[in-house]
């Protein structure tokens, strides 16, 4: 609790700072961003961790610039990773993770062992957060609720998605094959989508790297590495820099457009033989 305080007063500082550096009071500053003055105030003084809303109306009237809106960002990402972990629960995690996606404009998700969270149909996402651990029922159950609900913003203009997927992380299946076909079909229809870019790297391509783990790099600020313990939010500089050329590496040997969803439908194919084969 202690070190979720610190973040906050940490916030808070720095947005005083930030406000000051551009000449505006607190009142000033409320009337620009068009929120309440005792809010800008809480968050001042490290008594209130703001909404992804409250923050975009900040950042735009204070007009930060990158490297502000950076230092901003790393910030907020601490905290939400903090009050996911003292809220505990899949569910509170889940809060976590979609709060951050909202107040993104820009991600990029590489997955080289399952499918991207926003991109799993129901009955994957639930086997998603629970399978191989030992969890409550409900809590399971709300997590993927969220998990599910938190992809809306796929279909929401002024945001870019770009996902590059392994062919294994693709051919994983959790539960069963033929919810697997599902899920392709989930993954042809977001194919489709003007403002996302889905690839899948097949497996006759020379992987560029080991793909040792899967990451989320948000707004170029922050990379996220989801473990079987918690996520690891990366913001170094060098972390980042790593992050989008093995993206970008692996985004040059993937397949797109009608060739992806020529590719899901071999891969359809063999599930569905697979599905027989188990009785499935």
């Amino acid at each position: 609790m202690e070190e979720r305080r610190d973040r906050l007063r940490e916030l808070g500082e720095l947005l005083r700072r930030l406000r000051k550096g551009v000449g505006l009071t607190g009142k000033e500053l409320a009337e620009r961003a068009g929120v309440a003055q005792p809010t800008i105030s809480r968050m001042e003084t490290g008594q209130l961790l703001p909404t992804p809303e409250t923050v975009e109306r900040v950042a735009a009237a204070l007009q930060l610039d990158q490297d502000a809106r950076r230092e901003l960002d790393t910030l907020l990402a601490r905290l939400r990773d903090e009050v996911s972990r003292l809220r505990g629960g899949l569910a509170g995690r889940e809060a976590a993770n979609a709060a951050r996606v909202r107040s993104s404009k820009w991600i990029a998700v590489f997955s080289s062992a399952m499918i991207p969270a926003l991109l799993q149909t129901a009955e994957y996402a639930r086997l998603a957060v629970a399978i191989g651990r030992d969890v409550d029922e409900d809590d399971a159950a709300k997590a993927a609720a969220i998990r599910v609900d938190a992809q809306a913003v796929l279909f929401e203009e002024g945001r870019r998605f770009a996902f590059v997927l392994t062919e294994g992380a693709v051919r994983t299946w959790p539960g069963s094959p033929s919810l697997m076909l599902a899920q392709l079909d989930r993954l042809a229809q977001v194919s489709t989508l003007p403002h996302v870019r889905l690839g899948v790297v097949p497996w006759k391509v020379e992987a560029p790297a080991f793909p040792l783990h899967g990451f989320t790099v948000f707004d170029g600020s922050v990379s996220v590495v989801e473990s079987l313990t918690g996520d690891l939010t990366l913001t170094e500089a060098g972390e980042l820099s790593a992050h989008e050329e093995a993206f970008g590496a692996f985004a040059d040997g993937a397949v797109y457009g009608d060739d992806l969803r020529a590719l899901l439908g071999e891969i359809g194919a063999d599930f569905r033989k697979l599905a027989k084969q188990l009785g499935d």
